[in-house]
């Protein structure tokens, strides 16, 4: 008997088990799928920390979250309306995300005693044969005998056989929510392609899971989404690094400038180096360097070369990095560095979200250090934001920051592509020769925008030196003398705050331009705060959201903006960064509303804060 396929507006699914089960894979191949049907998406990867934490312990759970609509969205969801527990651990870890109601599918191999004992339930308990999931939907399969059974004609041991079960689970899901199989069956065939059995039972293991559906009664339901609709467009699935990335080279590609990335691995920054690695016919130069402080070195050699010079890292690069930033400062070169934020302090939450750099960002150097600070919103605005940060390093002369966080990183959304002849002009002059009337080059000659010229080592009759040690205005000597030093600390400062005349004034996301409440956000808390906000607005409540990209230096007009509501609501992933900066610039009363979880802010905690200050 044909089950009924029912349309839903949006779905919520967590995939989640061991470490080892696949379900960063899973839920990736879910994700592709759905932009190719055209679906509005939003995901949120979550890590564990250990690089193979102890199987079937609750550190050990990876996690996958898949919000797609056939509206536009713009979170990962609140809660869950399925979840995927391969092992007893996950169903722990993620339980109290599910909806009431929700359809929960298990692995009864997961739940053995061992399993059980590792996700340390008690003695005797086992959370699918009491009375714990009651007015859940609990569907208990057994995947891994399932699987095996499905390959039992493949000449393969049962620890590789077992690694197929993910492909199962995917292919159930396919057939709950009236999927076509063609594009993971395309994905394994480019993964797998050379190697035949591996192929054979990831493939055979899909189809089984997809079969399982068709002949299994226990669904009544099958659901399908529709297509969104979104602008008219070509769109992509993209990640934040990856869409960081391409903003670099496309930065690089208008201002003709060959790039460099130095840098060394860390969590989660590495995949901008894996992914800027793959582009070198753009001529993209990348460097893995020894350490952190290598990386940020060898960028200020290539941008005092005439380079893109970039740095990518996460808090603790950050912190080895100081001492170059505050030469890239002294020097006042083009640099771009990349900090995409992770839980801190020390090593942290290496695989967890935070926005707790910014203060370091602002004031984390030795000395009077300022440098710009841009901030990307969501996965496909790190291109927009990091070409902006590109923008100003260049025509500005100066280290420019970058935040990112581990959500914005790892999470996807469909992008549009914009066009080459879309994107702003980044005007690059290098100093060629001496001008009519000079007699030597002068180094730090500013002009209107104090801005000094860039000239590349070894063009004729531009020779010169430059160092740590502080400059004597135009010259570019050496010089001690207290009154030059306090001239140029106060000239390095009014440079930065000048970029202010050069980019947009603040806007609003949405609201009235004055009124009760205003929510003003940086960063990965866009999502959250602009459904909570438009959940608000629909109720006929007098808020407002802003989100800032440019932190440092702030729009023009920001302050204005500020002055205009009874209520400044600032939302953030630390323990109040940005409302610090707020209050001293503003002398503006905000009011904080944080999360140190490692965990993102719901639109449903939002809503619920914005309320009590509604009264």
């Amino acid at each position: 008997m044909s089950v009924p396929v029912q349309i839903v507006e949006d779905v919520v699914i967590k995939f989640a088990g061991d470490s080892g089960d696949g379900m960063q894979l899973t839920g990736s191949q879910f994700t592709n799928n759905s932009a190719l049907i055209g679906n509005d998406l939003s995901t949120f990867p979550d890590f564990p920390a250990e690089i193979r934490a102890p199987q079937g312990t609750v550190p050990g759970v990876s996690g996958f979250q898949l919000h797609f609509s056939s509206n536009k969205i713009y979170t990962p969801g609140d809660n869950c309306d399925v979840l995927v527990a391969m092992n007893a651990a996950a169903l722990k870890v993620n339980l109290k995300a599910l909806k009431p109601g929700g359809i929960i599918i298990v692995d009864t191999d997961g739940f053995d005693t061992k399993n059980l004992r590792l996700a340390n339930y008690a003695d005797g308990v086992n959370p699918l044969e009491n009375d714990s999931l009651r007015g859940y939907d609990v569907h208990k399969m057994d995947i891994t005998k399932l699987t095996r059974e499905a390959l039992k004609e493949i000449q393969m041991g049962v620890k590789e056989k077992d690694r197929a079960k993910n492909m199962f689970v995917l292919g159930f899901l396919y057939w709950l929510y009236d999927r076509d199989l063609t594009s993971t069956f395309s994905f394994l065939h480019d993964k797998f392609g050379k190697r035949a059995e591996i192929l054979e039972s990831n493939i055979k293991a899909l189809q089984a899971g997809y079969n399982y559906g068709d002949t299994t009664e226990a669904f009544t339901s099958r659901y399908k989404v529709e297509k969104a609709k979104l602008p008219a467009g070509v769109y992509r699935n993209i990640t934040g690094n990856v869409a960081l990335a391409y903003g670099l080279i496309a930065a690089a590609e208008k201002s003709s400038l060959p790039m460099f990335l130095g840098t060394y691995p860390i969590t989660p920054a590495s995949d901008i180096l894996h992914e800027l690695s793959r582009h070198k016919n753009f001529g993209v130069r990348t460097f893995q360097a020894e350490d952190e402080i290598a990386a940020i070195t060898a960028a200020i050699g290539a941008a005092y070369g005439g380079s893109l010079g970039v740095t990518t890292t996460s808090g603790p690069g950050m912190a080895l990095k100081a001492e170059a930033m505050g030469l890239a400062v002294m020097l006042e070169i083009p640099l771009v560095i990349v900090d995409i934020q992770r839980g801190g302090p020390s090593t942290g939450l290496p695989t967890k979200t935070e926005q707790s750099d910014l203060l370091q960002a602002y004031y984390g150097r030795n000395g009077e250090c300022p440098m710009p600070v841009i901030s990307a919103s969501t996965p496909s605005d790190c291109f927009e934001a990091v070409y902006e940060a590109v923008r100003i390093a260049v025509e500005h002369m100066t280290p420019v920051i970058f935040l990112s966080d581990g959500y914005i990183a790892n999470g996807a959304e469909p992008w549009r592509f914009p066009k080459s002849a879309d994107l702003k002009t980044i005007s690059v002059t290098f100093k060629k020769e001496l001008a009519e009337g000079e007699a030597k080059y002068l180094p730090y000659k500013r002009d209107e925008k104090l801005v000094r010229p860039w000239a590349v080592p070894g063009t004729p009759g531009l020779e010169h030196r430059i160092g740590g040690l502080e400059k004597e205005d135009v010259t570019g000597n050496i010089s001690y003398d207290p009154d030059n030093h306090q001239h140029m600390v106060k000239t390095r400062e009014a440079k930065v705050e000048m970029i202010a005349d050069h980019i947009p004034v603040q806007t609003l996301d949405s609201g009235p331009e004055s009124g009760d409440v205003l929510v003003l956000g940086w960063g990965s808390t866009y999502g959250a705060i602009k459904s909570a906000v438009m959940e608000l607005q629909a109720q006929g409540k007098s808020v407002a959201h802003a989100h800032l990209r440019h932190i440092r230096p702030f729009p023009r007009n920001l302050g204005d903006m500020l002055r205009s509501y009874k209520h400044v609501l600032i939302p953030e992933i630390n323990n109040g960064q940005l409302i610090k900066i707020i209050r001293d610039k503003y002398l503006v009363d905000a009011i904080a509303f944080n999360k140190i979880k490692g965990t993102p802010i719901t639109r449903t905690e939002l809503v619920t804060a914005i309320g009590e200050l509604l009264g």
